[in-house]
């Protein structure tokens, strides 16, 4: 399993516009978050084991945290040619097993992966109230195979500070996992 650091893109960046479909094919665009609290934008897919790894408490971090004012979408930019199990229908069981209750979105161009600078799954990206980047980075400590328990502890203090409006730290250590699966000649620089 070849691992894949996350860009660590400058916080303050604004977030980029997006509109994409969901696993019922409504379109959700980046407007949509215009007015809330907080957004974190989640690059995810159904077959990574580092995903696999956090999706459970994942799917439970979404769930305290939204009572919260904490939005949380998912994207998965995977090149479905190549990684059939990260499809649709992938993806609405992987939503089904996990009990995901915010968007689940598909990227299919992989245009708004490259606007944000995404590189691997699991690759977060939270914004405050302002639209601009507060934390990128991991959800915690915890990799497949290790021995470290999964909390989301790096996450759930970012999501602590900007829902309180206060600076998240500023070290903040790169989400690790599986790269972005791009389409042939498709791969950004920074994903390679």
């Amino acid at each position: 399993m070849a691992e894949t650091s996350s860009t660590m893109r400058a916080l303050g960046t604004s977030l980029p516009l997006f509109a994409l479909p969901d696993l019922t094919g409504r379109l959700i665009l980046s407007d949509d978050f215009r007015s809330v609290p907080a957004l974190l934008v989640a690059f995810i897919c159904p077959h990574c084991p580092y995903v696999r790894h956090i999706r459970k408490a994942f799917s439970q971090f979404a769930s305290e945290y939204s009572a919260h004012g904490l939005k949380v979408v998912a994207i998965n930019a995977n090149d479905t040619q190549q990684f059939p199990d990260d499809g649709l229908e992938g993806m609405k069981q992987e939503a089904r097993e996990v009990g995901y209750t915010f968007p689940y979105l598909y990227d299919e161009a992989q245009e708004v992966a490259k606007a944000f600078h995404a590189a691997c799954t699991p690759d977060f990206f939270l914004y405050g109230r302002d639209g601009t980047l507060a934390y990128r980075g991991q959800f915690d400590d915890s990799r497949p195979g290790t021995d470290v328990s999964v909390t989301g502890n790096d996450l759930r203090a970012a999501a602590d500070a900007v829902l309180a409006r206060q600076p998240v730290a500023s070290t903040q250590r790169p989400s690790i996992g599986c790269n972005i699966k791009w389409k042939p000649d498709n791969a950004p620089a920074y994903g390679q």
